[in-house]
């Protein structure tokens, strides 16, 4: 859980994911979006891919980067069973 707080504690991170909802790309189709080198988008993308929240596939001679929505989902039930857990010891 270390792993995914600390890629979207970063606000390029989470523009990555954001440009990943749309369709998948390739590194150097998100480094257009940002004004940094590629390996610097290699990085967060490897973070990213280290927290399981980007998946990566070859076609041809590209890489293609997608959103891994399954660990977002898990978080999202973990962070909402949380929340409950809260409202309820509140009520109490």
């Amino acid at each position: 859980m270390k792993k995914i707080f600390k890629a979207l504690d970063d606000p390029t991170r989470r523009k990555i994911l954001d440009l990943l909802k749309a369709r998948d790309l390739t590194a150097g189709e998100i480094a257009d979006h940002f004004d940094m080198q590629k390996p610097s988008v290699s990085y967060h993308l490897d973070l990213l891919k280290q927290a399981e929240l980007v998946v990566s596939s070859k076609k041809g001679q590209f890489v293609y980067y997608s959103l891994s929505t399954s660990v977002l989902e898990d978080i999202i039930a973990w962070l909402m069973k949380l929340n409950s857990q809260d409202s309820e010891e509140n009520n109490k």
